[in-house]
């Protein structure tokens, strides 16, 4: 028997770091905006007799053996350590060779890891017959990241893996929920261009660094996470309404006052290559993720699609044919 898991990467619109717990406590209807997008994460479990456990990442090129379990869980470090992180809590009572992968270049701030998660844990749920719905397997997979770059993880992440479509993620006191956006795939598609700047970005850190400064009572910080707030909703909006104009606005409305909250979340090249396509036909942009590097997003007019792709790639970036991924998590098994 071999069990086969896939699921899609994503893109953030609006309200990104908003679905951090606390932070969208203080921040009335507060929502997060995303899409996922057809790149893919991959976990293949392939059981077998005796004890052995071992791993390989075919995007990594990487790999890892334990003879047991318990020498899984005594080691003090993994070549692997997501892996390692989730055979931990999951610890099944026979031996296995997990392979993953990723189609998410590294650093790329679309959710490569969370989506990684999200694919290998539904593989082991389906494989042992745990029975976890999908929202216990999104918190179980955002507190497995948690403890993985120790520090606060935001929901957002895992949605658009689990449904695929389009998300408004809507944070409260009464919870977390996920509701589908009403938008034709094809208008979206037809509008965004996304971009790989070559540079890996660290999004646990600069989340982290902005989460302190809301959480010890920073006025600057504060006050744009309100903007951001409106913003996203405002964004949800205009989905809703298939209003690309105002979409556009919000996109760059909302990524100046995410700049303002994080001076490092640009690069000099994200910084030149957003300037050098805005006189060119890309209506907005922003960076994808906490930034600091990774990806970027563009919002176009449909007609300057190609002119914009061919500046971006002048400047050195990498251009990522996407589509919005109809579908979340996919679980198949075979024998």
């Amino acid at each position: 028997m071999t069990i086969h898991a896939k699921a899609p990467c994503r893109v953030d619109l609006a309200g990104g770091t908003l679905d951090i717990w606390p932070l969208y406590l203080f921040h009335e209807n507060s929502v997060t905006v995303n899409f996922a997008v057809d790149r893919y994460t991959h976990a293949r479990i392939e059981p077998h007799a005796g004890t052995k456990i071992t791993f390989q990442s075919t995007d990594l090129n990487r790999d890892a053996a334990y003879e047991s379990l318990d020498h899984l869980l005594a080691a003090k470090k993994h070549p692997l350590p997501l892996a390692a992180e989730i055979v931990r809590f999951f610890r099944p009572g026979e031996g296995f060779h997990l392979e993953t992968g990723s189609e998410s270049p590294a650093g790329a701030g679309i959710s490569g890891s969370s989506a990684l998660i999200i694919a290998t844990t539904n593989a082991f749920n389906k494989w042992l017959k745990r029975g976890y719905s999908r929202e216990k397997l999104r918190e179980i997979s955002q507190n497995i990241e948690a403890r993985l770059i120790r520090v606060p993880t935001g929901c957002q992440d895992y949605y658009p893996a689990m449904y695929g479509g389009v998300s408004a993620i809507e944070l409260g006191c009464a919870g977390i929920r996920r509701v589908a956006v009403d938008v034709a795939p094809e208008e979206l598609e037809a509008r965004i261009v996304l971009a790989y700047s070559r540079e890996p970005r660290n999004s646990g850190i600069n989340n982290w660094e902005v989460t302190k400064g809301h959480i010890n009572g920073n006025a600057r910080v504060h006050r744009n996470f309100a903007t951001i707030a409106s913003i996203a909703s405002a964004m949800r909006g205009a989905l809703e309404k298939q209003d690309w104009t105002e979409a556009a606005r919000l996109l760059r409305e909302e990524w100046t006052h995410r700049k303002r909250n994080a001076p490092g979340i640009s690069t000099p090249l994200i910084d030149r290559i957003i300037q050098v396509t805005r006189r060119k036909g890309a209506l907005a942009a922003k960076v994808c993720g906490a930034g600091g590097g990774g990806c970027v997003l563009f919002f176009v007019e449909p007609d300057a699609r190609s002119r914009v792709v061919s500046l971006i790639e002048k400047e050195g970036a990498t251009v990522l044919p996407v589509k919005v991924a109809r579908r979340g998590v996919e679980v198949r098994v075979s024998k």
